[in-house]
């Protein structure tokens, strides 16, 4: 499976953005999926995750609130929305398939990753 995250880019503090990722080839709606973000020089950290019916999500603590996560099945695509904004939301953004029906928040819990997209908060 090939995944294509897109919808990043430079907003203000407060702003909002929703990030897309797209799978394409040997897909699969048994999986779970989820997004991490990577900030300069720091690790690569869990953001959410979403089973695969869509009725289970998870958060990280950081983004519980203003975050939410997606997936709409007939598009193959799943979302994250962004609201309220901060500068510590600044990394580049990865979208996963979980190698699990459910999504873990631990990055060997996953499989496929995409090529991620920048997002970056001015304050």
């Amino acid at each position: 499976v090939q995944l294509q995250a897109s919808g990043g880019g430079l907003v203000q503090a407060g702003g909002s953005l929703r990030l897309s990722c797209t799978a394409s080839g040997r897909t699969s709606s048994n999986n779970g999926m989820g997004w991490f973000r990577q900030a300069p020089g720091k690790e690569r950290d869990f953001v959410a995750g979403i089973s695969w019916n869509g009725r289970y999500t998870s958060y990280a603590d950081s983004v519980k609130g203003r975050f939410t996560i997606s997936r709409e099945y007939a598009k193959n695509t799943m979302y994250l929305q962004m609201n309220s904004l901060k500068p510590e939301d600044t990394a580049v953004y990865y979208c996963a398939v979980a190698r699990q029906a459910v999504a873990g928040s631990g990055a060997a819990d996953y499989k496929s990753w995409g090529q991620g997209t920048l997002v970056t908060v001015s304050s």
